[in-house]
């Protein structure tokens, strides 16, 4: 049984881009937990968030998530995975936890409308806000942490690679 690749990061953070290519580098499975929600629920992401609210869709999310078994596995997780401790300490029991950093610039530059990425914001809260509440969620949980700002995709999949044979 091999050891899991788990993904965390901001969306826009290039978890899902990067955890394709890793898993093609790796000959691995990759698995994307966002469409594993939707597979699970048969709603979009957006649509559970309209139903449930925020902290709904977070249990919806942490639930599916701590039910994901895989092995030899790059598994991209939704940015807000971190909120799921149960979700977390499953993915992470078989896994190496890459956080994959952003600088908020980046982060901005990088996702335009967020209603169409389904970004969960709460009433009142911005995108800086949610940055800064997330990062020490991020920090907490990564075995490794990987700085993405102006790096190209077979860099950071390369920086990856080394990083986790060590």
């Amino acid at each position: 049984m091999g050891k899991n690749i788990v993904l965390i990061g901001m969306p826009g953070s290039g978890k899902s881009t990067v955890g394709v290519v890793l898993a093609k580098r790796l000959g691995y499975r990759f698995v994307d937990s966002d469409l594993v929600i939707q597979n699970k629920t048969g709603r979009l992401l957006h649509e559970l968030i309209e139903e449930y609210g925020i902290e709904g869709f977070w249990k919806i999310e942490n639930d599916v998530n701590a039910s994901i078994e895989a092995d030899s596995t790059v598994i991209a997780t939704g940015g807000s995975a971190v909120y799921g401790d149960s979700a977390m300490s499953h993915l992470g029991e078989n896994a190496t936890v890459v956080y994959l950093s952003i600088s908020y610039d980046e982060l901005k530059e990088r996702l335009g409308d967020l209603n169409a990425r389904g970004v969960t914001l709460r009433p009142g809260q911005t995108l800086r806000d949610l940055y800064e509440e997330r990062l020490p969620l991020y920090e907490k949980y990564a075995d490794i942490t990987i700085r993405c700002d102006d790096k190209a995709l077979w860099k950071l999949v390369a920086e990856i690679d080394t990083r986790i044979t060590k």
